[in-house]
Parts: C-alpha cells; sequence; structure tokens
C-alpha cells in the first residue's frame, strides 16, 4: 500500500487524504462528498485555489480566463480533455479572473487565457496562450 496524498476538496475546501493507489478510483470529500479527482477541469474560487495550491500533494493546474476571452473559450474544450487524461496525476481547474480580478492581480496574470502550475506549494511554470489538449498533457507532465 502506498501513502496517502493530501488532497484539497475543490468545494468545500477541506483537505483530505486519499491512498495513492485511490485516486483514480472516484474518491470523495470526507465533509461534504464532492468528487475529489474529477474528470473535468472544475471552475474554483480563490481561496479555494490558494489553499489546494499551498497543501496538495498532487500538482494543480489553474486556467486563468475570462467569458469575453476567445482564446478562452476555444482553449476550453481542450483544457477540460487533458483534464480527463490525466486524472489521478494531476487536477486542473479553472478561476474566472472577470469574477475575480483581484485574484488574476495577485497570482501575476498579464494575459489571458494563462496556465499556471503547482507542485510541492509552489509555482514550477506557467504558460500563456491557448494551448490544445495533447500540449496541456505535456506540459503538465514536466511539473514534477
Amino acid at each position: 500500500m502506498s501513502a496517502a496524498k493530501k488532497v484539497t476538496c475543490l468545494d468545500c475546501g477541506q483537505v483530505n487524504r486519499v491512498p495513492a493507489e485511490r485516486l483514480t478510483a472516484g474518491p470523495k470529500c470526507g465533509t461534504c462528498g464532492a468528487p475529489l479527482i474529477p474528470s473535468k477541469a472544475v471552475e474554483v474560487d480563490p481561496k479555494i485555489l490558494d489553499k489546494a495550491a499551498r497543501t496538495d500533494d498532487l500538482p494543480l493546474v489553474a486556467d486563468f480566463w475570462a467569458p469575453w476571452c476567445g482564446p478562452c473559450r476555444m482553449m476550453a474544450p481542450e483544457y477540460s480533455r487533458a483534464a480527463g487524461a490525466l486524472r489521478g496525476r494531476a487536477r486542473l481547474v479553472k478561476l474566472n479572473t472577470q469574477d475575480f480580478p483581484e485574484a488574476g492581480a495577485r497570482h501575476g496574470i498579464r494575459g489571458i487565457p494563462t496556465v499556471v502550475g503547482w507542485s510541492g506549494g509552489r509555482e514550477r511554470a506557467r504558460q500563456s496562450g491557448a494551448m490544445r489538449a495533447g500540449d496541456i498533457e505535456a506540459w503538465v507532465a514536466r511539473l514534477g
């Protein structure tokens, strides 16, 4: 049996411990019952994003986007496709910079879409511009 991974619930913010071999078995939050490893990209608020980025043992990738952004809308289905392909190895979330402009500013987002990856509680990489699912998967693989 392998070590448990800390995973923050993207709904309620509770930190859960999940055995590594169960990451792809549909684990749910012990507090609210929400899926911990969704098969698609999930919208989050800045508070949940910051907690998960600091706490999670799985790499966390955030797409900073806005509904009025054409490239963001074009990348959305590719991003969700990549989230499904990376299920159990990384979690992909989305943060709407129109709804949370202060979060975009705090994270130094100057253009959208921008994808930021965290691993081990630290920002490891960022990439601006729309990407296809395969490019997103390859980019995430380099996070470590």
